[in-house]
């Protein structure tokens, strides 16, 4: 089926001059312009409160295209047509006046389009900012058409389960629930979205998903950096609000979720939240016997050092914010009831990786005499793009010897075309009004309530069990006990038929 032209598309971006703006969204943007994704024809319109004047603030987006994007360096013609549709506007967040500057130069954009076109804004905020931008979207209608407007939050969508339902309803009395769009860019990622593929288009592997072939999962997200400048709203956070709540708790909805009637938004997000609301909600005393928190203390990560968390920037000297979480969730529903659900994420680590590795249980054909070792797959979302399949394997020769070996789909190896940055899926979404991979309300709300007994536990015995590890190690050794007996490591993409270690800094 020929899919539907898109609407001439007014984007606008709050908060143009930050990080998120010049890293991802513009180079994703540009990169939807030149590869004929983007409606014709659109704007882009960029807010902040810091001065600048049009041409100026186009260069320093150039700058940040010609850094960051997949594509490199912008091609000359390519760029001039792009930035000719760029527009700036120096303006208060915390001033009406702003968005009736705002609201005139959409309108004239739909005088000059001679219709009305999409308008997509973008909160590129920091927090305090999503509540008083809506408000003034509603108060001028700037975004009130509700097939036509939609708005764009970033993580954190509030800071615990009460904050989350206000914000849900301080939305809710201004937009409707389909015009909200709550990003997750981990959802956008390629080897992720390939996920529902991977499960539902091959029934090789769909009868095997459930608790009588698997014995566990281990879903792990690792990051090298440390929090770097991020340290004022890092020791407000921690690694649970910023990782586990969301990315790895999304991770989790889909790869654990059951198939929707069809591949519609809806009905994917259905399955979802169905999911997500089958976890088991920990008691108090539970949330230290299935929960490891740690922070890193001064090392080292590729040869440079690494300050002690408690000595960055803008954390306060006695933090008890955990910078890594290893956590054992259950899902108590017919399929999964028994499965251990394992979760782990950690800043200055040996390296960045994500991964999800779903082990298989052990063959229940006893007889070879070399120890056999259970199938698993591993699902690389990055660096590494690859789904691998480990299984044993005769070894060439005279006698019967078993090893295990690994089966690999390389995305580099089976495609040439570079591969979409995961905001270029999520905005193009946005622009077709496809809601598949962004979160709903209650959603958020179900993810809070799985983490709220593990963050009150930790607010009423601050220093309880918060496990210390050097950086540029692979946590704190009590997150290799966690998934005892289940397996003796956090798994990682074989290499040269090696299962290497994640989060293990014993190996």
């Amino acid at each position: 089926m020929k899919e539907k032209k898109l609407l001439p598309a007014a984007i606008t971006i709050f908060g143009a001059k930050g990080d998120l703006t010049h890293r991802k969204l513009v180079p994703a943007i540009y990169n939807l312009f030149i590869g004929n994704h983007l409606p014709s024809p659109f704007t882009l319109t960029c807010v902040d409160y810091l001065p600048a004047g049009d041409e100026d603030f186009r260069n320093y987006l150039l700058g940040g295209v010609n850094e960051f994007s997949r594509s490199g360096k912008a091609d000359e013609k390519k760029w001039k047509e792009f930035s000719d549709r760029i527009f700036y506007i120096q303006g208060d967040f915390l001033k009406l006046d702003t968005f009736v500057r705002l609201g005139k130069k959409l309108d004239s954009l739909d005088k000059e389009n001679k219709q009305r076109g999409t308008r997509l804004f973008y909160y590129a905020v920091a927090p305090r900012f999503i509540e008083v931008i809506s408000d003034s979207l509603f108060k001028l209608k700037l975004c009130h058409q509700v097939k036509k407007d939609r708005i764009v939050v970033e993580k954190p969508f509030g800071t615990d389960l009460d904050s989350s339902k206000r914000l849900n309803r301080f939305l809710g009395k201004r937009f409707k629930e389909s015009q909200i769009y709550r990003i997750d860019h981990y959802l956008g990622k390629e080897t992720v979205q390939n996920i529902l593929a991977f499960r539902f288009a091959n029934y090789v592997f769909e009868p095997l998903w459930n608790n009588k072939y698997i014995d566990h999962i281990q879903i792990s997200v690792a990051e090298s950096v440390g929090v770097g400048k991020r340290g004022g709203y890092y020791d407000s956070s921690g690694a649970l609000r910023d990782m586990i709540q969301n990315h790895l708790l999304q991770l989790l909805c889909i790869v654990a979720m059951e198939c929707p009637d069809a591949y519609q938004s809806e009905m994917i997000r259905n399955a979802k939240t169905k999911l997500m609301q089958s976890m088991r909600i920990y008691k108090p005393a539970d949330v230290f016997k299935n929960v490891v928190r740690g922070q890193y203390t001064a090392g080292t990560v590729d040869d440079k050092p690494v300050p002690a968390y408690r000595n960055e920037d803008q954390v306060a000297s006695g933090s008890t914010t955990e910078t890594f979480v290893a956590a054992k969730f259950f899902i108590d529903n017919k399929r999964w009831k028994g499965v251990p659900f394992f979760l782990g994420t950690g800043k200055a680590l040996t390296k960045q990786t994500s991964i999800i590795a779903i082990q298989f249980k052990d063959s229940p054909h006893k007889i070879f005499k070399d120890d056999i070792v259970p199938n698993r797959l591993i699902i690389g979302i990055q660096p590494e793009l690859e789904i691998c399949l480990l299984f044993e394997s005769k070894i060439p020769g005279l006698e019967m010897k078993l090893q295990p070996v690994d089966m690999d789909f390389i995305y580099q190896e089976n495609y040439t075309e570079s591969i979409p940055e995961a905001y270029e899926s999520l905005i193009l979404d946005v622009l077709k009004g496809d809601a598949t991979l962004f979160m709903r309300a209650d959603q958020v709300d179900a993810a809070w309530k799985v983490v709220m007994p593990i963050l009150n536990a930790w607010k009423k015995f601050p220093t309880r069990q918060l496990h210390f590890y050097q950086a540029g190690t692979w946590g704190p050794t009590a997150a290799l006990e966690l998934v005892k007996p289940y397996a003796k490591h956090w798994f990682q993409l074989p290499k040269k038929n090696k299962v290497k270690s994640i989060l293990n800094n014993a190996s």
